[in-house]
């Protein structure tokens, strides 16, 4: 049995997220590797294990065993790990972590795109779905978004789809082989009546 909001495709023009496949692995593979320079100031990993390359990092064995660790969790209604795909192509992801039920209904988004198609609205654009279809078919009242005070584009999305800054987490993820800091940024489903690809299409257009 699936969790509520699970699976889903969702879509905007050539923007399209859907759950990672098992025959994206290569296309995983490629596009972390060739951004590594782009990507690697943001990653998090854990410091209990001993570091290893980029490459190695992001082979497509891991990619395999990511994907199985995530439709597992995907199923229990914990994690929703969505590819983000631009005209067809895998150019991103958006993963809605550590879903919590009950009195709390809140999950926590991390994000990344390819820097091919950074700077023309495609991950706000995604991540604006996914919230949509946060706060209607899975059913949670908050989405928080914990991006490195430094990171301004990551900012500049969150900030674009009406995020609010909430307070700074001290030492919050081993990033960069440190623990840094982190600005919390919160959307609740009462921000957007409307919806937050709608509002973000017309404060955007």
């Amino acid at each position: 049995m699936s969790a509520p909001g699970w699976p889903a495709r969702l879509a905007h023009g050539d923007v399209e997220v859907r759950p990672l496949r098992a025959r994206d692995a290569a296309a995983w593979s490629e596009c972390r590797i060739r951004n590594e320079g782009w990507l690697t100031r943001w990653e998090g990993r854990n410091p209990s294990l001993p570091p290893a390359s980029w490459r190695d990092r992001h082979s497509t064995a891991v990619f395999a065993a990511m994907l199985r660790t995530q439709r597992r969790e995907a199923r229990a209604g914990r994690v929703l790990p969505m590819a983000v795909l631009v005209q067809g192509r895998l150019s991103g992801q958006v993963t809605v972590n550590s879903i919590v039920r009950g009195a709390f209904e809140c999950g926590y988004v991390g994000y990344w795109v390819d820097e091919r198609v950074a700077g023309r609205g495609v991950l706000p654009t995604a991540l604006a779905l996914v919230l949509d279809h946060c706060f209607g078919p899975v059913g949670l009242h908050r989405v928080e978004a914990n991006v490195r005070p430094e990171n301004a584009a990551s900012r500049r999305v969150v900030e674009k789809l009406g995020f609010r800054e909430e307070g700074r987490h001290a030492k919050y993820l081993f990033i960069d082989e440190d623990w840094r800091d982190h600005v919390c940024f919160a959307l609740l489903r009462d921000d957007h009546p409307g919806g937050v690809l709608q509002a973000y299409l017309q404060k955007h257009a």
